[in-house]
């Protein structure tokens, strides 16, 4: 069965999709913590990558690398809804669904922890 809103075409479905987004952007702040959490740190590194006495392109590879973890937490925590929508019972691929989007997470974290690290030295 295809889904009702794949009928629009055009500016129509754009218009729409941009306020599907804003709806999955405050769904998140409003209901997970670490996105939360993540949006306050990009907050704080994004104008300090812009104020930073780096070249530009490692400004860019630094702001990059902050929103990737908010791409990757909204990625995770649709997982999570989702698995939740289906069974809250225990059950090992529900688990694994939910901790291999952890794991997405925590890579994406551990990139900004490299690629900063890499523009400070």
């Amino acid at each position: 069965m295809e889904s009702p809103y794949k009928g629009k075409t055009g500016l129509k479905r754009v218009w729409n999709a941009l306020f599907y987004s804003f709806d999955g952007l405050a769904a998140a702040f409003r209901h997970e913590d670490a996105f939360r959490q993540e949006i306050g740190l990009a907050c704080i590194l994004v104008p300090l990558a812009l104020y930073l006495p780096v070249a530009v392109a490692m400004k860019s590879m630094m702001i990059v690398s902050v929103i990737a973890v908010l791409v990757v937490e909204l990625l995770n925590s649709g997982i999570e809804a989702v698995t939740d929508r289906v069974s809250l019972e225990d059950h090992a691929l529900a688990k694994r669904a939910k901790d291999l989007g952890s794991a997405a997470v925590l890579l994406s974290v551990a990139n900004v922890i490299i690629v900063w690290a890499l523009a400070l030295l």
